[in-house]
């Protein structure tokens, strides 16, 4: 498509309604935006209204010839941008139009090495893992009647991608200057490039999460950056808090009680459940991959305390040890020495799994990425990770995802799954290491 150039001509109308798809961290293959009447040469640009979201990550816009490129895209999920054209006559017209971007997230299943509990199945069948009867681990009463809502999806937070992205650079990435302003960080530099994708991009007022991957090289060992509320500052960036696994081939978690860039003090790219692990070597209609590990979930509200492999919490309620004791609240607790009694349940970091007992709703027989993940809930369960809505199931925004599949998970409520107790597998609560 190339931008019409005659004179005066009828109305001003930007006639592109889509641009052309294209994968997170290829070059983009390029759209040249078109319009018709007004009065040439036109101007144009992308709308900042916060009801729409940027071009995704990477993608950049030439004003004057209205040409959509990028050497490397960055983000991930399908956005809806608003296009502004401006004719010679300071005439304006709008249209939104949709770009979808496939993740490229394969390197998310290789962060923490295969002995972690963060890859561990729970399942009773192959694991003979007890459910956990401590007074602190089963979700809230108040929240189990709620169902399994999928935070992630293609168009399913139209216009803005729906999910948690994250991002894979090389080695020799250079580093940026980080300023945090609120809580813990663990780096004030970092290889955050300039089209990281932002969660809800940076139109929202959200969590904004940035998930870095560094691959291995130059004698280093692969990291994992994570950020909450990052926002690109033009070179630097800053964030409210962050976090640092400087070496995910070791299974060290981050100190206790330090918070990361979720409240459960979990890393979040790991736990994400993605479109490349459910589609596996198929096709997004036909997939047959598989998910091996916990999804992160959330409720309205965790207990405040926390469990391994979490290492803290924010939440709410406080225990009692046998004989009265109090226990401190925003600390660890243990699912082998339980508390006595609880005034709130489900700490940050428990385990819960799809019950045995549970059969699979009569949609997953036509929803094969809905079935994927319930198999992934039964065997690796979900991990509760952060206060939001209750039932709230954590996933990338991708435009491989089928909306009205992942409807599916929908027929699940909270109350289909069962604390796990994982305590003998523990080795350390510093170590996501398993003991078997």
């Amino acid at each position: 498509m190339t931008v019409k150039a005659a004179g005066s001509s009828g109305s001003l109308t930007i006639t592109t309604t889509a641009c052309p798809g294209g994968m997170q961290g290829s070059a983009y293959a390029g759209c040249t935006l078109a319009a018709t009447g007004g009065t040439a040469p036109y101007t144009f640009s992308i709308s900042t209204n916060p009801n729409y979201p940027p071009l995704p990550e990477g993608l950049s816009l030439d004003s004057s010839t209205g040409r959509i490129s990028a050497t490397q895209i960055g983000g991930q999920g399908t956005y809806g941008p608003e296009c502004i054209v401006t004719d010679a006559a300071k005439t304006t017209a709008t249209r939104q139009i949709t770009v979808a971007i496939d993740g490229n997230n394969t390197f998310l299943a290789a962060i923490f090495p295969p002995n972690s509990i963060f890859h561990h199945r729970v399942d009773a069948a192959t694991t003979s893992l007890p459910v956990d009867t401590s007074p602190a681990a089963p979700i809230y009463s108040g929240y189990l009647s709620e169902s399994i809502k999928p935070f992630f999806g293609n168009t399913s937070n139209a216009p803005f991608p729906n999910g948690i992205p994250a991002i894979e650079v090389p080695y020799n990435q250079p580093k940026v200057a980080v300023s945090t302003t609120l809580y813990q960080s663990y780096f004030s530099t970092g290889p955050i490039p300039a089209n990281a994708p932002v969660e809800g991009t940076s139109n929202s007022s959200g969590d904004r999460h940035v998930l870095v991957y560094l691959e291995a090289g130059g004698g280093n060992k692969p990291a994992l950056y994570e950020m909450w509320q990052g926002i690109f500052e033009g070179g630097p960036w800053t964030d409210s808090s962050n976090a640092l696994w400087s070496d995910v081939t070791s299974n060290a978690l981050t100190p206790q009680g330090n918070g990361t860039s979720d409240a459960a003090g979990l890393p979040v790219a790991p736990l994400l459940v993605n479109a490349d692990e459910v589609i596996g070597t198929g096709t997004p209609g036909v997939p047959n991959g598989t998910v091996q590990h916990p999804i992160r979930f959330t409720l309205n509200n965790m207990l405040n305390y926390w469990v391994w492999p979490a290492t803290e919490t924010a939440g709410v309620g406080s225990c009692t040890a046998s004989g009265g004791a109090s226990i401190p609240t925003a600390s660890l607790i243990s699912q082998a020495s339980p508390p006595a009694s609880c005034t709130m349940s489900g700490p940050a970091g428990e385990i819960y799994r799809l019950k045995a007992s549970v059969a699979a709703p009569s949609c997953a027989a036509s929803s094969p990425q809905s079935a994927i993940i319930i198999t992934a809930m039964r065997n690796y369960g979900i991990i509760l990770a952060d206060n939001g809505d209750s039932g709230g199931l954590i996933g990338t925004p991708d435009a491989r995802w089928n909306d009205s599949d992942l409807s599916c998970l929908s027929s699940l409520t909270l109350a289909d799954f069962e604390p796990v107790n994982v305590s003998s597998l523990t080795v350390s609560s510093d170590s996501g290491a398993t003991s078997h």
